[in-house]
């Protein structure tokens, strides 16, 4: 284990015999061959002041390392010096796991070293579910944003954490959006609004539908649904498709459903949703003739009511 600013250390010296820099040559004066120096904190610079051995550079080194050099500046003015260096508090290589945690709180890195889960671990997990939850890793000024999932997912991003490191989890519930021929808002468990949340890592366009209850049955196209979302330009492009007229470095793009035929809804039950997505649901044509014959129907009803009214 190194030594780290802003820890803690003790310095204790031992000299073989009495009279030398530390000990008195009066015999009774004091009890052992040993003095301890006054405990001292490591500073910015990762030094510490030592008596008669001026300032040392501690820092990154063991205690042993820091022995031996305290043991070299000394020992031509102490009698066979021996030093023995303890760090008596961790505060340098401490870590620090806050947000949306059980138990945030801030500790020292093991000797053995931590990763990153383990430190979640340590904080009491997160509060809510890993398809929920975001976590942001503060490092040299910079800052690394990942889900939980992907980290569960993927052994690799469990990083080891350095000394310094600042994890925050943030609670991020991904969404998405539901218009066109679909029940009213309100019409779904109560829920009024057209915006559903995902309720696991890898939600599909049908369980998506499900959710928010499904096509209207009166008005629905279930041959034209469409899932809007942002696509990468390479990945479209490597499709076949030209978007060059768009300058960004993603272009809008709509997948097409046909939930009329069996292979529709298999392709939906194994499309993945992402945040933010959108999907529409087309009206039927007959919809629209529906429309269209309403103000006729109506007209003609006033015009029979009003007969009747005149006989």
């Amino acid at each position: 284990m190194t030594i780290g600013v802003g820890d803690i250390i003790a310095v204790t010296v031992f000299e073989a015999q009495a009279g030398g820099l530390f000990i008195p040559r009066e015999a009774g004066v004091r009890a052992g061959n040993f003095v301890d120096i006054p405990r001292q904190q490591v500073d910015q610079s990762g030094n510490i002041v030592m008596p008669y051995a001026g300032t040392v550079k501690v820092a990154g080194l063991t205690t042993r390392a820091v022995s031996s050099i305290i043991r070299d500046k000394i020992k031509d003015r102490a009698v066979d010096p021996q030093a023995v260096v303890s760090v008596v508090e961790q505060r340098g290589n401490q870590v620090a796991v806050l947000g949306e945690t059980n138990s945030p709180l801030r500790f020292p890195i093991d000797p053995g070293g931590i990763r990153l889960m383990s430190a979640i671990a340590r904080a009491g997990g997160p509060k809510y579910p890993a398809y929920e939850t975001n976590v942001n890793l503060k490092r040299n000024g910079r800052t690394y944003v990942q889900s939980m999932s992907s980290v569960v997912r993927r052994p690799n991003e469990d990083v080891l954490l350095s000394p310094g490191d600042v994890v925050y989890l943030s609670r991020e519930p991904r969404v998405y959006m539901v218009f066109g021929s679909t029940p009213s808002p309100g019409s779904v468990g109560g829920i009024n609004n057209r915006r559903f949340t995902f309720e696991n890592d890898s939600m599909t366009l049908a369980e998506a539908l499900a959710k928010s209850g499904g096509l209207d049955g009166a008005r629905a196209d279930s041959r034209s649904l469409y899932v809007m979302r942002f696509e990468p330009k390479p990945l479209l492009e490597n499709a076949g498709v030209n978007v060059s007229q768009f300058p960004t470095a993603a272009a809008p793009t709509a997948y097409a459903f046909d939930l009329s035929k069996p292979d529709g809804l298999f392709y939906a039950d194994s499309f993945k949703m992402r945040d933010h997505d959108v999907i529409v649901v087309a009206e039927s044509p007959s919809t629209e003739f529906i429309k269209l014959m309403n103000p006729i129907n109506a007209a003609t009803t006033n015009v029979y009511n009003i007969s009747q009214a005149t006989r």
